[in-house]
């Protein structure tokens, strides 16, 4: 063993050792590891950063962009109203159809992302079915970790395996190589966590009862405005017609009402718009007012409107995906403090409305236009999600105190679903026919996302876990090094003298486990980067499938199962679902084993030895 291969050692010792510790943060480990690759001179300085400019880099980050396009499009949001009409409140089927939309979903688009957007939906489904959310936020974290195995993109350890072959000049693995690996295993996933769930609390506990953030409707009760809520048609004839809402303030403010939004039916789409100034009514419109019965009914009288049913839960979710709620209160140094509503202006400075007034702990009654403003007070105020996040930047004035759950689970670019799922489709049909090198491919999907609206241009650089990419780009040049010194020769060769006789199929077994074992202290994107180079020449030293090690490594680093501290994705889910570290193991470590044969099982028959 020369000085060289005992430094890199040194520096991999030192890197599992720090990530165990959790101290510091993965991605500042990753750049201690260039740093000391540097100065040991292990590399040169080329060499060390070559890592941020590696193909499987700019993928990984061009994945987080395409993912994020579908959260915005809503494409998620369709897929997860089917679960939730079809599965009803049958727990077996609940559990069936979230781990068969996650375990599908995750094939293009981050497995953290989907539990991220799949928590508030399990949470929902457990308040309105009286189910018990341990048992089926297990099973969603299982289904988004097991997604990683669907697809060369659904896993960031997927891709490093893949260029990992395609470096050494070996057959890479296709886009769909995969596909039976992950649905085998998510079968088998599905039928254990059906008995597995028995293991979990078999009742409701205290935290099954209610959300993090309360909903606009919780935040309407508050202020004992549920019952002042009025939906009302302007038919033709009406004098509201033509009108825009700055001209019609005053005949508001004469009956005490408060104009929330208007409700249009352009060429038979239903829109919704808050109450901007510049906003007209026109005929068959409906808008939203909150108002007393009897100042209700004047205003019907009068200005010829009919009353309206409020709007079902489908019809809901659509309007508040444009009008929205928030709770604010008045900043100490607020320039607003004595002033009335009426002098403020507020629809023409900051575009938003105030619906009503807590003073003191206490709702203010109607005619708001008149009542002047105290430290301490606080405004429910409505309007466009857009310029309801903008009053964070007025800190001068106001501080934000609530923001309703919807205010996060919005879609900006729902009305292009269909563009999102074309592109998406282009994008998996080109990576798979291998007509272009797969981190173009996925940065043309990302930059034709961005082009088309199903993302923001301002947004990408948050959308993006940069975290992660460093990560990944920080060790990669640590494989490099194994290489270089001769270590993955080295270790390839002890593994295969140490346990070369027991056949390949006892090999696959032990790596996967090792892959595993080390997974538990490591990111699966590190590990990947590890583990790959060091089976894949054992393979070679074997004379097999050098395709078969690879595969097995990669469906090992998903299958981080077994502890909170594995995955993100495990992370996710413990605070919500009230889990404990046993409750991992008892799951996990049988669920690992399983996922070990059927992987070994599949990779003799798919790459025969």
């Amino acid at each position: 063993m020369t000085d060289q291969m005992l430094l890199v050692f040194g520096i991999l010792a030192g890197a599992v050792g720090l990530f165990a510790w959790g101290r510091p943060r993965a991605d500042v480990v990753a750049i201690l590891v260039v740093l000391a690759l540097m100065v040991s001179r292990v590399l040169t300085p080329q060499e060390a950063l070559a890592g941020f400019g590696d193909p499987v880099v700019i993928l990984i980050a061009a994945i987080f962009i395409v993912g994020e396009a579908l959260v915005n499009t809503g494409v998620e949001h369709r897929l997860v109203e089917a679960v939730l009409k079809a599965g009803g409140g049958h727990e077996i089927r609940l559990i069936v159809l979230i781990m068969l939309l996650a375990g599908g979903i995750g094939a293009f688009m981050s497995s953290s992302a989907i539990v991220a957007m799949f928590i508030p939906v399990v949470l929902e489904i457990t308040n309105k079915t009286g189910l018990n959310r341990k048992r089926l936020l297990m099973p969603l974290s299982v289904a988004a970790l097991i997604s990683g195995m669907m697809t060369l993109i659904a896993s960031s350890p997927n891709m490093i395996i893949d260029n990992t072959l395609r470096a050494r000049g070996l057959a890479p693995l296709s886009f769909f190589s995969w596909t039976p690996f992950g649905l085998a295993v998510l079968a088998t996933g599905i039928a254990f966590m059906l008995g597995a769930r028995r293991l979990l609390s078999p009742q409701r506990t205290a935290e099954d009862a209610g959300t993090t953030s309360p909903s606009v409707s919780d935040l309407l009760g508050s202020y004992g405005l549920t019952q002042r809520w009025h939906r009302l048609g302007v038919p033709a004839g009406s004098p509201l017609i033509h009108q825009s809402v700055a001209q019609l303030q005053p005949l508001y403010d004469h009956f005490g009402a408060v104009l929330v939004g208007v409700e249009k039916h352009p060429r038979g789409h239903t829109q919704f718009l808050p109450a901007l100034p510049e906003t007209v009514v026109e005929a068959d419109d409906a808008i939203f007012v909150i108002a007393g019965q009897e100042q209700a009914h004047q205003l019907i009288d009068t200005q010829h409107l009919r009353e309206l049913p409020l709007l079902d839960a489908r019809q809901r979710y659509e309007a508040l995906q444009d009008i929205g709620a928030a709770e604010v209160m008045l900043a100490p140094e607020s320039k607003f403090i004595g002033k009335t509503l009426g002098e403020l202006e507020f629809p023409s400075r900051d575009r938003v409305t105030v619906l009503a007034i807590r003073h003191r702990g206490a709702p203010l009654p109607a005619n708001l236009a008149d009542q002047p403003l105290d430290f301490g007070d606080t405004l429910l105020v409505g309007g466009d999600w857009a310029d309801i996040g903008q009053l964070w930047e007025d800190r001068e004035n106001f501080v934000i105190l609530t923001l309703p759950a919807e205010y996060h689970e919005r879609l900006p670019a729902r009305r292009r679903a269909p563009v999102a799922v074309g592109i998406l489709v282009a994008m998996v049909a080109v990576m798979a026919f291998e007509l272009l090198p797969n981190a173009a491919t996925a940065l043309l999907a990302a930059l034709a996302m961005i082009a088309s609206g199903c993302v923001r241009l301002d947004a990408i650089y948050r959308i993006i876990s940069w975290k992660t990419v460093v990560l990944i780009a920080g060790m990669l040049p640590l494989a490099t090094a194994l290489t270089k010194t001769g270590a993955t020769v080295l270790m390839a060769h002890g593994l295969v003298t140490a346990l070369g006789s027991l056949g390949p199929v006892a090999m696959l077994a032990v790596v996967f486990l090792v892959t595993a074992l080390v997974g538990l202290f490591l990111s699966n994107s590190a590990t990947a980067v590890l583990i790959a180079p060091v089976a894949i020449e054992a393979a070679q030293a074997l004379h097999v499938s050098p395709q078969a090690f690879a595969m097995t490594v990669a469906i090992a680093c998903c299958a981080a199962y077994v502890t909170p501290v594995s995955s993100p994705v495990n992370m996710l889910v413990m605070e919500p679902g009230g889990y404990a570290f046993g409750d991992y193991v008892k799951v996990g470590l049988p669920l690992l084993f399983l996922t070990m044969l059927v992987t070994v099982a599949l990779v003799a028959v798919i790459y025969p030895f």
